[in-house]
């Protein structure tokens, strides 16, 4: 049976995207929300970015400043985190 599980990235932006990246392997559907800031432009957290892009996974954020990824109110985002299985903050 298939899960769903919802990454959110805040404090520990690089190993919330590693993680991301490592449940590709998983055949769950994995949704990541970057969440009240800009994703910090480190050559760890691009990479893990692009990885999980060109894996076609869906990546949202709360902040209007994250270029490439679909914008999602909080209050939404708080609506689909009740219908996960998982959720890890990161």
């Amino acid at each position: 049976m298939t899960k769903k599980i919802a990454v959110l990235v805040r404090d520990r932006q690089e190993e919330a995207l590693r993680m991301s990246v490592g449940l590709i392997l998983l055949d769950d559907q994995v949704e990541v929300y970057v969440l009240d800031r800009k994703l910090e432009e480190t050559e760890e957290s691009l990479l893990h970015y692009e990885t999980l892009k060109e894996m076609e996974m869906k990546v949202y954020s709360n902040s209007r400043e994250n270029a490439g990824m679909e914008y999602v109110p909080t209050e939404e985002i708080a609506q689909r985190l009740l219908q996960c299985d998982h959720v890890l903050p990161y």
